[in-house]
């Protein structure tokens, strides 16, 4: 199998690492060399972190170059924007729409851009969800990340046994029910 690059890009606090710890275990799972990478730029102060998970028959090295992306999980709308130059022509941006606002424009310095979703489906193949609203309606806004993960899932080499198995050796056992149920929902979002 060719190698597949998958791009997961969030705010500090949002998840991304859980998630990326999600794919590289379903990716072992599937029997697949991978290779995972983490950029955090101020990640606790809600800054952008970025994880980059590849995996196929044989990885050599762990980065995701510009345009080479075959799956970008954005947990944010302006970080979708931010890194949508390393997708694929032919690959999915899939988007929680949802805004925070990063610390320049919170001080004033910066403004948030309007209509990044819009913009973004111009040029890319976008699927868009209100996870932290869905999330909010499993009386858990925390686990919005699984219900992204369950639409992504869909652009993936696995069965949802696969990812089921991987969440519940991987999220808190406490959790593991209602990270099932988030993911689910997203799994069932045909868009």
């Amino acid at each position: 199998m060719a190698v597949k690059n998958i791009m997961i890009v969030g705010v500090g606090g949002q998840g991304t690492l859980l998630t990326s710890r999600i794919l590289g275990g379903l990716t072992i799972l599937g029997g697949y060399d991978v290779k995972l990478s983490e950029v955090h730029g101020m990640a606790q102060r809600g800054g952008s972190v970025v994880t980059f998970v590849r995996y196929g028959d044989k990885v050599a090295e762990p980065i995701v170059e510009e345009g080479q992306a075959d799956v970008i999980i954005a947990f944010e709308r302006l970080e979708a924007l931010r890194y949508a130059h390393f997708l694929k022509k032919d690959g999915v941006l899939i988007v929680n729409d949802w805004r925070i606002d990063p610390m320049p424009v919170v001080i004033g310095a910066a403004q948030y851009p309007d209509h990044i979703l819009e913009d973004l489906e111009k040029e890319y193949k976008v699927y868009r969800v209100n996870a932290t609203e869905e999330a909010k309606k499993l009386r858990n806004s925390r686990v919005f990340n699984l219900i992204v993960l369950g639409i992504a899932a869909q652009h993936m080499d696995f069965t949802k046994e696969q990812w089921y198995e991987v969440i519940e050796k991987t999220v808190p056992s406490k959790t593991i029910e209602i990270n099932k149920k988030a993911f689910d929902v997203g799994y069932s979002i045909v868009q």
